[in-house]
């Protein structure tokens, strides 16, 4: 199900034309771009060509569209940059700080001891096996599978 485009979508224009990026690939439901902004060179985003506010509105198709242009933008831009290993990311939300709000996954080189996407700002919570296992029971029922742990 897709969101209404809003009103001067940064990602809707760049996909209509309207704006000019540096396009790297692109298939019928996905763009790849340069982002403007690169912390290390080679900072590529995959987009629908629809406006999807995030993931969870993707359908399967446009889903497994994205991730198999991620995989390949990872391929690209491991090969042609320095890096010692990439980062692949998507953020929903202001509490996840997303700052477009159309779907994008990022695809970032990475150089050891960058700082960058630092995942964790102190040590989390390491809850019991219990707990995880509530809450995997809660997630298969979300997902409309039976309550039982797989086997």
């Amino acid at each position: 199900m897709a969101s209404d485009a809003p009103h001067g979508c940064a990602f809707c224009d760049i996909v209509a034309g309207r704006t000019p990026a540096t396009i790297v690939a692109g298939d019928a439901l996905t763009v790849a771009f340069l982002d403007l902004r690169q912390f290390h060179p080679g900072h590529v985003l995959v987009v629908p060509r629809t406006h999807l506010a995030d993931v969870r509105e993707a359908d399967a198709a446009t889903a497994a569209a994205i991730i198999a242009n991620v995989a390949r933008m990872a391929q690209a831009v491991s090969s042609v940059f320095p890096n010692d290993g990439l980062s692949v990311w998507h953020s929903i939300g202001p509490a996840a700080d997303q700052e477009v709000p159309h779907l994008h996954f990022h695809v970032h080189p990475r150089r050891l001891g960058d700082g960058l996407l630092r995942v964790y700002p102190s040590a989390p919570a390491q809850p019991d096996r219990g707990t995880l296992d509530d809450w995997g029971a809660k997630l298969r029922q979300a997902l409309g599978r039976d309550s039982k742990p797989p086997s």
